[in-house]
């Protein structure tokens, strides 16, 4: 009984020397969560987004984001790193592309050509004739080596300028898994790494516009194309961002009592993680949240050890959010103006919406197809 004992006593204290000491990719820093607005006023609980219509995809899943093309076409990244191209009914589906890697955000050029996001290999341009070109996959004139490392969402401007999301500098998804796991490591860490960057087709150079951002995720320009849009999906909440911003460190970004011209928080303080954003009619501005907010992961945010212990655990026990389909529309002055939920998150990961006039279909991370609502 006495050696039983022992062995047990044993398994415990190796257990929590694993727990308070075992080596994780992860250095947690202590912040604030303001407390979880639930689902109240504009966001009231509703099934707006329930019993969507769906487009098959086959063998392939999670639309993470998708656009309409200058040739009319819907266009669609999907998990397996495929780009799907298919007519807006999702007739005559055809692979357009396979970048190698994994591309999340996209837009399209005055020229036609698909620029895109890539994960593994940074920003693509994608010609009519499938000739992928790498534009940028490192910062220019940076002291030393600055590599992009979680190329996320792009958008092109009219003078052909391209700013994207860099989303995290700590966690390559080839390297964590995937980038939903890379996404996890980032957000439960918080060192705020992120950047948006701007490239220039001109003179073929990368520069940064705006840093310090807990995993920049979708970005979108405002009418006048003065301002970016930038969802900072670890934080909850949207900024908005001076083009003309060079190398801006958003957590120092204004002096005590005083306003910054050149960035401002929005939309503060979300009921879940903001994801891709995609200009919609009439001047509307989506938003996906990709996953409500989760009390634990809030209650950890000032407590970086226990969040390292979280990170010892076995996956399944990670505090990953529940499903919950959520989509929000609003104006540039910060008024929603549209708020669709589905509870029973029968559709995973609503990463963002694009909007015709006649349909709204609903991006996903890892649905089976896409879903879409008559408007």
């Amino acid at each position: 009984m006495n050696k039983v004992f022992k062995g047990v006593f044993g398994l415990i204290l190796a257990l929590l020397a694993y727990l308070a000491v075992w080596p994780i990719p992860a250095e947690p820093v202590s912040w604030l969560a303001a407390k979880a607005p639930g689902y109240v006023g504009s966001h009231a609980v509703n099934n707006r987004l329930a019993n969507l219509k769906m487009i098959s995809l086959g063998a392939e899943e999670g639309p993470e984001h998708i656009a309409f093309g200058k040739d009319g076409k819907l266009y669609a990244t999907v998990a397996s790193g495929n780009i799907l191209r298919m007519n807006a009914d999702g007739t005559g589906q055809e692979v357009f592309a396979n970048t190698g890697g994994r591309v999340l955000g996209f837009d399209f050029d005055a020229f036609g050509n698909l620029i895109a996001a890539d994960v593994n290999r940074g920003l693509l341009s994608i010609s009519p004739d499938k000739k992928i070109t790498v534009l940028s996959d490192k910062v220019d004139g940076a002291a030393g080596n600055d590599p992009i490392v979680f190329a996320d969402a792009a958008i092109v401007a009219a003078n052909g300028k391209i700013y994207f999301s860099d989303a995290t500098t700590r966690f390559a998804p080839a390297q964590w898994g995937g980038t939903f796991e890379a996404s996890v490591l980032d957000i439960l860490e918080q060192a705020a790494t992120g950047r948006i960057l701007e490239y220039d087709p001109a003179s073929k150079t990368t520069r940064i516009v705006a840093r310090g951002f807990s995993f920049a995720n979708g970005v979108a320009l405002s009418q006048d194309e003065q301002t970016l849009f930038v969802n900072e999906t670890g934080k909850y909440r949207l900024w908005k961002i001076a083009v003309k911003a060079s190398n801006l460190d958003i957590g120092q970004s204004s002096p005590p009592g005083q306003a910054n011209p050149l960035a401002a928080i929005l939309l503060d303080n979300l009921p879940g993680y903001p994801d891709n954003l995609m200009r919609g009619l009439d001047g509307k501005i989506w938003l996906g949240l990709a996953k409500p907010r989760n009390a634990t992961v809030d209650t950890l945010a000032d407590k970086p050890f226990l969040r390292k212990v979280t990170l010892r655990l076995p996956r399944f026990m990670w505090p990953i959010p529940k499903a919950y389909g959520h989509v929000i529309a609003f104006t540039e002055d910060g008024k929603v103006v549209a708020d669709l939920q589905d509870p029973s998150g029968s559709y995973p990961e609503t990463t963002g919406v694009t909007e015709t006039k006649d349909r709204l279909y609903v991006q996903s991370l890892h649905a089976k197809g896409l879903g879409w609502l008559a408007k």
